[in-house]
């Protein structure tokens, strides 16, 4: 899938530069076609017009040129003879050939290692993102058949092989780990062609799905007993703080009293508040008055028309 893709970019360019119009190839055939149509018309005779369109046919090949970003491989009789460009350059007509375009901008290939098993056998599939460029142009044309092409398998490979000895957690939660691991491992293999490698960044991981249930029950198990431990520890420390509350109320009884008074306040201010209170809590503290004040003052807030009953 990736080699295709790296395939239908290079025909695409390829394509694109043959339908470049040379502008400097054009100039000169049209010149020599003028000058050959003026000495027709000074001699009388057409020879001059087929030397100079003999001579411009010839030149047209010989003006080439590069942008910016390219530079052009350069073959005479099959030998290297250097790199053109940028800009306009000049080749020998008939003994000079451009092998290879090559692009020293950054290149993005997106490759994936799919149904590929991790060191404890988990099938997963990932994708990742590689950013390279040629920085030696040279290299790239003469040491390798299609650079492109032998950029993203090595990268596959690569890829491969360190997913083989990763468990899953690790690559999980070790992204940036592995992918530092990753550009050095593909920049060792695609340095002698002149390719450096600039970064490379995994877009998404993909693990079965009975697999990622399974790691969904364990975390959210792995919740629950942190939120009951939670919970406990912090009803010990309500205990120990009840522990020494009730130190403190039993030497000071009245402390005890305006506390208990204080609860049946609260409880009671609410409208349709009902407060629970046991005998021995109202024996002991000699709370029945107060409740009975308590209730009175519910009834009046809650506005009950009830009144107490009278016995004549």
């Amino acid at each position: 899938m990736v080699s295709v893709g790296l395939s239908r970019r290079s025909e695409e360019s390829t394509t694109v530069r043959g339908h470049r119009v040379n502008v400097v190839a054009v100039a000169i055939l049209i010149a020599a076609l003028v000058l050959g149509l003026v000495g027709w018309n000074a001699t009388g005779n057409p020879i001059p017009l087929v030397v100079m369109v003999l001579v411009g046919v010839v030149l047209v090949p010989a003006p080439r040129i590069a942008q910016q970003w390219e530079r052009a491989v350069v073959l005479r009789f099959g030998r290297f003879v250097g790199l053109r460009g940028p800009g306009l350059f000049w080749v020998v007509p008939f003994m000079d050939r451009v092998s290879t375009w090559i692009d020293q901008r950054t290149i993005t290939t997106s490759f994936a290692a799919e149904q590929t098993l991790t060191a404890d056998t988990v099938p997963v599939n990932v994708d990742a993102v590689l950013f390279w460029m040629v920085h030696d142009a040279e290299k790239a044309a003469l040491e390798v058949q299609d650079y492109a092409q032998a950029v993203s398998w090595a990268a596959q490979t690569a890829w491969r092989d360190i997913i083989g000895r990763t468990t899953l957690t690790d690559l999980l939660r070790g992204r940036e780990r592995i992918e530092t691991e990753l550009q050095t491992l593909i920049d060792h293999r695609s340095n002698p062609w002149g390719v450096t490698v600039s970064s490379v960044e995994m877009r998404d991981i993909v693990i079965p799905g009975a697999l990622q249930d399974a790691m969904s029950r364990e975390a959210q198990a792995a919740r629950e007993k942190q939120a009951r431990i939670i919970l406990g520890e912090a009803e010990m420390e309500i205990a120990h703080s009840f522990q020494e509350a009730a130190k403190s109320y039993e030497k000071n009884p009245t402390a005890l009293h305006l506390r208990a008074m204080n609860m049946l306040y609260e409880g009671l201010k609410e409208k349709g508040a009902l407060m629970l209170v046991p005998s021995s809590a109202v024996e002991s503290m000699g709370m029945g008055g107060l409740m009975g004040a308590a209730a009175l003052r519910q009834q009046t807030l809650t506005g009950s028309p009830e009144k107490p009953d009278t016995t004549e």
